[in-house]
């Protein structure tokens, strides 16, 4: 996730409140979806919906991954439950 930076997916929040968050990692996708947001932001909002960050380091092949995905704190509990 070096380089990444907060975003919301355009359209799904409204004034008060920034919509889907995202990290957009160089590299990536680069969508013009994307509106940059600040962390202050995204964190609040991470927090507020109570979200955990899950991640990919590397590919099987060894190289850097940019895959994540943000769940809910109670689902990442139940995976975490599962791995062991």
């Amino acid at each position: 996730m070096q380089g990444g930076r907060p975003v919301t997916v355009k359209g799904t929040g409204n004034q008060d409140e920034p919509g889907v968050l995202r990290i957009d990692c160089p590299g990536g996708a680069g969508s013009e979806r994307f509106e940059q947001i600040s962390w202050e932001e995204w964190f609040r909002k991470f927090d507020e919906h109570k979200l955990a960050f899950l991640y990919q380091a590397e590919k099987a092949s060894g190289e850097q991954s940019t895959f994540f995905k943000l769940v809910s704190r109670t689902t990442a509990e139940q995976e975490r439950g599962r791995e062991h």
